[in-house]
C-alpha cells in the first residue's frame, strides 16, 4: 500500500545528476499542488550545514579518518530526521531528500571499507523508524560522473576521490537496489535530462496512484493554491 505521506530520496555518485532531478520532481509537485519540502544531506538544519561544511570544504577535514566522517554523517542525519523530516511528515507534507543513509552504507561501508554491520547499527540509531518509502538511483559510470563535475565551481571533498573510489560507489548502490527492489529503484543517469525525470516520475506515479490522479487532472489542480515548503538551508 502507498504511503499517505510519501518519504522519497534520491541517491548516486557525485556528478549522477539528482539534484537536478530532485528540483525537477519538486517543480512537478508544485505544479500539482502537492504539499512537500526539500531537504539534503549532509545538512538541512543548522547543525547540519556546520557538519556538512567541515565535511566538503574544511580545511580541517583534510586527513580526516573513515570513522570520524561516519560519525558526522550520523550526527548530521539524527538532527535532521528529528528536526525536519519527521515532523513534516507527521503533518501530511511530503519529504524529498537529496541523500539520506544509503549514501552511508556506500561510500562510507563500502567505498570506505567500514563494518557494514557498524553502519548498519548507527544508521539505524540515526533514523530509528524514518526509512524512505521510495529511493531512487542515479546510476552512472565514473567517467561520466567525472565529466559531469568538470565544472566552475570549488570541488569537495568528496568529488575529489579517484575513479576506484566511485567505481566502488556505483557496485554498492547496484547491490543495495538488488537486495531492496520494494525500496529502491535504480534508473539510468546517463540518458539526457528530460528522459531521466520522465521515467522518474513514472515511477512515482506507479507507487503513489493519488498523484497520477493530480497529475491526469493537472487542468484543474492548476487553479487550486500551490502549497510547497522548501528547508531554508
Amino acid at each position: 500500500m502507498a504511503a499517505a505521506t510519501p518519504f522519497i530520496t534520491f541517491e548516486g555518485s557525485e556528478g549522477c545528476g539528482k539534484s537536478t532531478q530532485v528540483q525537477r520532481l519538486a517543480a512537478q509537485l508544485e505544479s500539482l499542488g502537492v504539499p512537500f519540502l526539500l531537504t539534503r544531506e549532509p545538512g538541512g538544519t543548522a547543525i547540519g550545514e556546520t557538519i556538512r561544511e567541515l565535511l566538503q570544504f574544511a580545511p580541517q577535514g583534510k586527513g580526516m579518518f573513515p570513522e570520524t566522517e561516519l560519525l558526522l554523517f550520523e550526527a548530521s542525519r539524527s538532527q535532521l530526521v528529528r528536526e525536519i523530516i519527521k515532523p513534516a511528515l507527521e503533518k501530511g507534507i511530503c519529504v524529498i531528500s537529496d541523500r539520506f543513509f544509503d549514501s552511508t552504507t556506500v561510500y562510507q561501508g563500502a567505498a570506505r571499507k567500514l563494518s557494514s554491520e557498524t553502519v548498519e547499527k548507527l544508521n539505524a540509531l540515526a533514523v530509528g523508524d524514518c526509512v524512505p518509502d521510495l529511493t531512487i538511483v542515479l546510476d552512472v559510470d565514473s567517467k561520466t560522473a567525472r565529466a559531469r563535475m568538470q565544472n566552475p565551481r570549488r570541488p569537495d571533498r568528496m568529488e575529489q576521490e579517484p575513479d576506484e573510489f566511485y567505481e566502488s560507489v556505483r557496485r554498492a548502490y547496484r547491490d543495495l537496489a538488488k537486495r531492496e527492489p520494494n525500496r529502491i529503484v535504480l534508473i539510468d543517469g546517463t540518458k539526457a535530462t528530460d528522459g531521466v525525470s520522465e521515467e522518474i516520475w513514472r515511477v512515482i506515479v506507479s507507487r503513489f496512484p493519488s498523484w497520477a490522479e493530480r497529475s491526469r487532472s493537472s487542468d484543474t489542480a492548476a487553479d487550486n493554491p500551490q502549497s510547497a515548503i522548501r528547508n531554508p538551508r
